[in-house]
């Protein structure tokens, strides 16, 4: 049987159509009337800001667990905000792989402390580390605080130390943040979305 290029297409063409309403039958409403459970739909969504990069992007997290006492909220699925005004909803590669992130057993999810001349980390509570924090920049400062210049006209400034902002924190965070480190006079103050 030889078919023309139209043939074999309008044949084509009435098989899949035939094909078609087989499976759904001549009444396709049963099968659109099933009904199926969405699978998000127990999990409890939380609004944050991607950790990536400067941008700032919107996700909504969803999570499952029962919500009873001790009990550990996981997360299983993660999307962007449609409701953001930076990402409206889009999430690049890396923002779209958060669930990887979050649920990685190598994550780091407490302080570690390196001392001097060991190649052993050890964990340490969150006070000690912030302490330690504080103390060492209290020193610095206490010790390289330059109140004049060499002209004898006064600056308060430190100048051996260096404070990365975070870009996606709001703009009332930022505002704050400036203002506490430039209060201590540090100068090398940047944003990282710059970097």
């Amino acid at each position: 049987m030889t078919l023309s290029r139209r043939q074999f297409l309008k044949l084509t063409a009435s098989g899949v159509g035939a094909t078609s309403l087989g499976a759904l039958g001549f009444a396709p409403g049963r099968a659109l009337a099933d009904v199926r459970n969405f699978k998000l739909a127990s999990a409890t969504q939380t609004r944050n800001t991607c950790p990536y990069c400067s941008v700032g992007c919107g996700i909504i997290m969803y999570g499952l667990g029962d919500r009873s006492k001790n009990a550990r909220l996981r997360l299983v699925h993660i999307e962007g905000d449609p409701d953001h005004p930076v990402n409206r909803g889009t999430l690049c590669p890396k923002g779209a792989s958060l669930l990887d992130f979050v649920n990685s057993p190598d994550r780091l999810k407490f302080p570690e402390y390196r001392a001097p001349g060991t190649s052993q980390w050890q964990r340490v509570t969150w006070d000690w580390a912030l302490d330690r924090i504080a103390r060492l920049l209290k020193e610095d400062r206490d010790k390289n605080f330059t109140v004049r210049n060499a002209a004898g006209l006064p600056v308060n400034r430190w100048t051996t130390v260096g404070m990365l902002a975070a870009s996606a924190a709001s703009n009332e965070v930022g505002y704050l943040t400036h203002k506490i480190f430039r209060a201590m006079g540090m100068t090398a103050i940047d944003n990282q979305a710059r970097v």
